[in-house]
């Protein structure tokens, strides 16, 4: 994502926290447009699991297997 949001100081959050920062935010972004830039509060349930989901994808890519 090359939103200024995500892009400069990370604001002293760790590498782990910045990327879970943008997951949330690009998540956000994907649910908003999809959403006619709208979320009702019934919705909120489905979009908070669509952001787990896609923290869980980032958390899968960091883990390197052991040798």
């Amino acid at each position: 994502m090359d939103d200024a949001y995500v892009m400069g100081d990370p604001d002293g959050l760790s590498p782990l926290q910045t990327e879970v920062r943008d997951a949330v935010a690009r998540e956000l972004h994907a649910q908003f447009a999809l959403r006619a830039d709208r979320l009702d509060l019934a919705d909120l349930p489905e979009v908070a699991y669509q952001i787990t989901r896609r923290i869980d994808e980032m958390l899968s890519r960091r883990v390197t297997p052991s040798s």
